[in-house]
């Protein structure tokens, strides 16, 4: 056994809590919104356009989950007309950094990555 593997029967879950963090900030949009986030309070309309191609639908859903999982925090004004603001919670701020990390990974070895998928592309045919 890895020690990899290992680290997936920690709970003695076989993995589901892995699997439901990575299925929550592996989505095409949480982790974009995470790091929109890092160190600024935003309001919806600031999020929406700083994160391109992400529709109203999407950018609600994902705040709600973000929200639900505890890795983002709404806070409501009472003013007319009312404004509401997201920020990272202290969970949500400790993403950040293996966020990097991985977008830094996926920099390095994209052209890699596209030129295998090419590759096999073309076996395939």
């Amino acid at each position: 056994m890895s020690k990899y593997e290992k680290s997936c029967l920690i709970r003695g879950d076989g993995g589901r809590a892995i699997r439901g963090i990575l299925d929550r900030i592996g989505d095409k949009w949480s982790l974009l919104v995470v790091a929109t986030l890092d160190g600024e309070r935003m309001r919806f309309t600031q999020l929406q356009q700083r994160i391109p191609g992400v529709s109203q639908r999407m950018l609600t859903r994902t705040l709600r989950h973000l929200e639900r999982d505890g890795l983002v925090s709404r806070q409501v004004f009472a003013e007319v007309p009312p404004r509401v603001e997201y920020q990272l919670t202290d969970t949500g701020r400790t993403l950040i950094g293996p966020a990097v990390t991985l977008a830094e990974w996926a920099v390095e070895h994209n052209p890699d990555i596209e030129r295998n998928q090419q590759a096999y592309d073309l076996r395939e045919r």
